[in-house]
């Protein structure tokens, strides 16, 4: 299994909302190496949702539902989505700055491409926020 963490506006897709949905899926993505991420996801796969530019806090996790198709938001080839659909909430949401002030997560793609909306990160990582969450 791998995984990952997505980053989504709060005020354009909260993890609120999105457990209302129950399930979606990752459109919007135009950066090649995020396309890429996207197209590593396997089902079954967890990922971190994270609350980008307000909050800046890790808040829930997430697992692929179906791997990459077609983006069906844009005819352009080029782009695509998964699946996703919540799992739990972090107990307590982990902050940008509690992530940068931790040792062994100084080099996950959140702390070095700010930019990147879906990024892979080691199991090591995934369970050392979901620590610090709990």
């Amino acid at each position: 299994m791998n995984h990952w963490l997505v980053k989504s506006e709060p005020f354009k897709y909260s993890w609120e909302k999105f457990n209302k949905d129950g399930r979606t899926f990752w459109d919007g993505v135009r950066n090649y190496q995020a396309r890429n991420n996207l197209k590593e996801m396997k089902e079954g796969d967890l990922v971190l949702f994270y609350h980008s530019n307000e909050g800046k806090n890790v808040v829930g996790i997430a697992k692929v539902v179906k791997e990459f198709y077609q983006d069906p938001t844009t005819d352009d080839a080029n782009w695509v989505v998964v699946d996703l659909a919540p799992v739990e909430s972090l107990k307590n949401p982990v902050s940008l700055e509690q992530i940068k002030a931790e040792e062994s997560l100084k080099d996950i793609s959140l702390v070095r491409q700010g930019r990147l909306s879906v990024m892979p990160l080691r199991a090591e990582e995934f369970d050392k926020i979901l620590e610090m969450g709990s």
